[in-house]
């Protein structure tokens, strides 16, 4: 089949590699000549794991090209995806001007019968719209279809996520254009849910959603344990042996962040008060994941004071996520402006996120190190605030050699607890009690660390 993908980030760029694999002829189009030479080359303009080799491979096999010419990108295309980003605007609704562009654009040079597919994150009715303004701008002298084909994928395992997804959702209300569809999709073992256009452009919002909640409620329990001396992890792993609740998105940390939770969750917001609907449950998870960063730098506040000046602090992660350098509303970046404002002079690393953090935070009180060693050298205390793997490696008796302080503060829960505290470590994390905690519940009978903990609670 002949494909073009509309936009290079990481839904357009992940698609239409994968799709060429999947050994469809594919054409990438972007308006950015540089990006474009840059993939060529096989300098990928996000990390990625398995990416460059993916689309280098498929570029030399010919079934993979780009260019910045939309008319000769869908000139000879049967499914034309749209892949540009949709951020989120200062009200809180998804900003879809580059997608309203793109469908001008397509219905200006329309050549021939297509399926225009939003692949994009978009609002309730998008596709209707995006239907309009082709219809318009070609003056409705070529017949086309257009489907939404919401994608659900993971940054950092993208790759992976497409060639072996859980589902396919289609919706569109031309059945030709579900069958195309469906013969692009007929090889993966995987259900599709074919449906009509707003059931689809509204799952991919409702998945998201329903995901973030998860990670509000798991650290509004993690709160609960704090202050009541229980360990979330293992709140968390008895929960999630519940196989109507199940065990992922139940970690809980500093809050979620990313280019899609956030502006998905407020978008969907958005869009139930425009229905005159009030979603108090989504307005509920929004607070929680704002308020979770300050829970956080509270307790690092309340051990070294709220004033930091002349405290040095180690963070280790950049990115919003592991395996991705994408700092899209990365709480981490958030947690280091607070402690700077606070006076801190911060240390910081990430594996793959630096350079792209740099342009946010700048170089102010700074230093941007070569690891997470190098990082905590004379620091007074260690932040994690991202789950990358190597950070689980870190040696607890070399950090202690190098740190001038004895403290971390795992933002992420990823970190030997025990290994930290033979080493000399004090320990805090989100939702696990430290050591002098754990030993003192050891003592109370369970009906003192109830009444206890509903006190506390209460407070």
């Amino acid at each position: 089949m002949k494909l073009c993908v509309i936009g290079t980030g990481y839904v357009g760029l992940v698609g239409a590699s994968v799709f060429s694999d999947w050994g469809n002829t594919v054409v990438g189009v972007d308006i950015d000549a540089k990006k474009i030479e840059r993939i060529k080359a096989g300098d990928m303009p996000i990390y990625e794991p398995g990416l460059s080799e993916l689309v280098l491979k498929n570029i030399k096999e010919k079934r993979l090209s780009f260019t910045t010419s939309l008319k000769e990108g869908i000139a000879d295309a049967e499914v034309v995806f749209i892949c540009v980003g949709t951020p989120q605007d200062d009200t809180g609704a998804a900003d879809l001007s580059a997608v309203w562009q793109v469908a001008e654009e397509i219905g200006r040079n329309l050549n021939g019968y297509k399926v225009i597919v939003t692949k994009s994150t978009v609002p309730i009715g998008t596709n209707e719209r995006v239907k309009e303004i082709i219809k318009e701008t070609s003056n409705g002298k070529v017949t086309f279809d257009v489907a939404s084909n919401p994608e659900f994928l993971r940054e950092g395992s993208s790759v992976e996520d497409m060639m072996k997804t859980d589902r396919t959702v289609m919706g569109s209300d031309s059945p030709k254009a579900l069958e195309i569809l469906k013969e692009l999709y007929t090889h993966l073992n995987s259900p599709i849910v074919a449906c009509d256009l707003r059931s689809a452009e509204i799952i991919k919002y409702a998945s998201n959603a329903f995901l973030a909640t998860k990670i509000s409620f798991i650290n509004e329990i993690a709160l609960l344990c704090d202050r009541a001396g229980a360990d979330v992890s293992v709140v968390a792993e008895g929960m999630g042996y519940d196989k109507r609740i199940g065990k992922a998105f139940l970690k809980a940390g500093i809050g979620y962040g990313g280019s899609c939770f956030p502006k998905d969750v407020a978008a969907l917001f958005r869009t139930s008060t425009d229905q005159a609907y009030d979603f108090r449950l989504l307005r509920g998870v929004m607070e929680v994941n704002e308020k979770q960063k300050y829970h956080f730098v509270k307790k690092i506040t309340e051990k070294l004071g709220k004033n930091l000046n002349g405290k040095v602090i180690a963070c280790l992660g950049l990115a919003f996520k592991d395996n991705t350098d994408d700092i899209r509303e990365s709480v981490a970046l958030e947690v280091i402006k607070l402690l700077r404002g606070l006076g801190a002079q911060l240390r910081v690393f990430d594996p793959q996120a630096t350079e792209n953090a740099k342009g946010v935070l700048g170089d102010l009180d700074i230093y941007y190190a070569k690891d997470g060693y190098d990082a905590a050298t004379g620091a007074d205390a260690l932040c994690i605030l991202t789950e990358w793997g190597e950070f689980r490696e870190l040696e607890a008796k070399k950090l202690k050699k190098v740190m001038r302080g004895d403290i971390v503060f795992d933002g992420r829960n990823i970190m030997n607890r025990d290994q930290l505290e033979v080493a000399g470590f004090t320990y805090f994390s989100v939702g696990r009690p430290a050591y002098a905690v754990r030993q003192s519940n050891g003592h109370k009978s369970l009906k003192n660390r109830v009444t206890g903990a509903l006190l506390n609670f209460s407070k």
